[in-house]
């Protein structure tokens, strides 16, 4: 699963919004806005507009060049809940083995 997608929904059902914003965003959720390959947001959203998750129009109110502005659509709202339940899952995980490792780790220090 790549973290990037459930975020980029996630801010969409904040309103719609243009893939340059999303990017500016990204830092929220720990992406490094200057080592992050903007590409890669671009690509998302349209594999995720392919998909049925978003939809894209241009912004004729935009100054300059036109824009895609993105919204989030009722099945990208749908696949974004079973995205959060799959982090939640996949945080007990690793908050587990983190508790088993710090156990065992502890019992070898005082031994």
């Amino acid at each position: 699963m790549s973290f990037l997608q459930p975020c980029l929904l996630f801010m969409l059902t904040r309103g719609e919004a243009h893939g340059y914003s999303l990017l500016d965003d990204l830092d929220e959720f720990g992406f490094d806005r200057y080592q992050f390959d903007p590409s890669l947001v671009y690509r998302a959203l349209r594999n995720m507009e392919e998909s049925g998750w978003v939809s894209s129009r241009w912004d004729d109110q935009s100054q300059g060049p036109q824009r895609r502005v993105y919204q989030i659509l009722p099945e990208g709202k749908s696949h974004l809940v079973i995205w959060i339940d799959d982090l939640h899952r996949m945080r007990e995980e690793i908050d587990r083995l983190l508790k088993t490792y710090e156990q065992e780790t502890d019992k070898k220090t005082l031994n």
